[in-house]
């Protein structure tokens, strides 16, 4: 749960809460609640920042995975009910490991987040990954609180408070039997482990039409904007414009090699934008403008510089020289929330043409596999 995205809960319903916990009765399912913020399963940018599918599971999945749950599971999961204080199965578990949801098996929180709080109820400072719990407005009991929900299947978790110990201030308050512990060295479900993919770095001009384009193809799952290969840590947009920290607008693509390989992905990154111009892209002036392939292993950095002499020894840009920096991927630092899906959004276009050479590879790779 991003901190920024809560509500802010007046001090005298943070008082009450310690006697109400984390108690929210209604009789709407979680999963049909239209203001949560779910994963959209019809876009390829379906995985979380820490590589978690986040899918919503189809009603003939959410039905099985219900069908497996006891009595007292699915009046709290699936009706936002609450267990009795203090009667929780792993309020007072101290082993290290992770907590899942109960339902469909995504990491929720870890141990190291755990603390005893005096409520009556397992409480955690933060979550596993932000996008893995979910928030929406609970106006029951005569307050606003934020009820808690799974990322992934939607399932009542429990409540967020600000009243948590430092460094959060937060104090996300759970039901035990919304939640599985898995202790650490277990062996993780399949369910509760992250989608095996590869990760590609690209610097072309604004992050906001370099992720569009990318987004778009097919074997990519997820694609964030960010800053990288600079010179100092934590940057972040207004730095960055300024020119003083090095870094450049890049995008990481997470994408599945079995369905679009790397190769492909580095020819269409010089299809999108132009590599001869040196820090800029069209009106887009400045050294964060810069066109760069980070690359991640030998391989990586093999193949790009495979691709940039194929282009040159075949004046695919005319004469002019192709400019790319080819740099091993330093630290990637996520961009500010505003600017992740920016194009998709707002519809805001940049790039010229980014449009047709979506359509080409999309065609390229229904036919071959590759684009080469």
């Amino acid at each position: 749960m991003n901190p920024r995205t809560l509500l802010t809960i007046p001090a005298l319903v943070v008082a009450s809460c310690l006697g109400i916990g984390c108690h929210a009765d209604t009789d709407t399912p979680p999963s049909s609640i239209g203001d949560v913020v779910m994963a959209d399963a019809s876009k390829e940018d379906r995985l979380s920042d820490s590589g978690y599918d986040l899918t919503p599971p189809t009603p003939e999945e959410k039905e099985k995975l219900v069908a497996k749950l006891t009595p007292e599971q699915f009046r709290i999961t699936q009706k936002a009910g609450t267990e009795p204080a203090f009667c929780g199965t792993l309020l007072d578990n101290k082993k290290e490991g992770i907590y899942v949801c109960q339902v469909c098996g995504l990491p929720l929180f870890d141990s190291a987040d755990k603390f005893t709080s005096g409520t009556g109820w397992p409480s955690f400072t933060k979550t596993f990954d932000p996008r893995h719990v979910v928030g929406k407005v609970d106006r029951s009991h005569g307050m606003v609180r934020t009820e808690i929900l799974c990322g992934r299947c939607g399932s009542h978790l429990g409540h967020v408070f600000e009243d948590g110990p430092a460094p959060t201030g937060l104090r996300f308050c759970l039901n035990s039997e919304s939640l599985r512990f898995i202790e650490k060295g277990e062996e993780l479900p399949p369910e509760s482990r992250p989608v095996e993919s590869e990760e590609a770095f690209f610097a072309g001009g604004c992050f906001w039409g370099v992720e569009y384009a990318f987004s778009e193809l097919p074997g990519v799952l997820s694609v964030t904007s960010g800053y990288q290969n600079g010179e100092t840590e934590d940057p972040d947009y207004r730095s960055v414009c300024s020119g003083t920290t090095g870094h450049a607008e890049s995008v990481r693509v997470r994408f599945d090699p079995d369905r679009i390989d790397y190769e492909t992905l580095v020819r269409f990154f010089f299809r999108i934008h132009d590599p001869t111009t040196m820090n800029r892209q069209g009106p887009d002036v400045g050294t964060q403008y810069r066109s760069g392939i980070y690359t991640v292993g030998s391989e990586q950095l093999d193949t790009a510089r495979k691709v940039v002499a194929d282009l040159s020894a075949r004046d695919a840009f005319g004469k002019r020289e192709i400019v790319t920096e080819i740099e091993p991927a330093q630290p990637f630092t996520v961009a500010e929330e505003y600017h992740q899906d920016y194009v998709a959004r707002t519809g805001r276009a940049c790039h010229p043409g980014i449009g047709e050479a979506v359509e080409e590879y999309k065609r390229k790779l229904s036919t071959t596999g590759t684009a080469g």
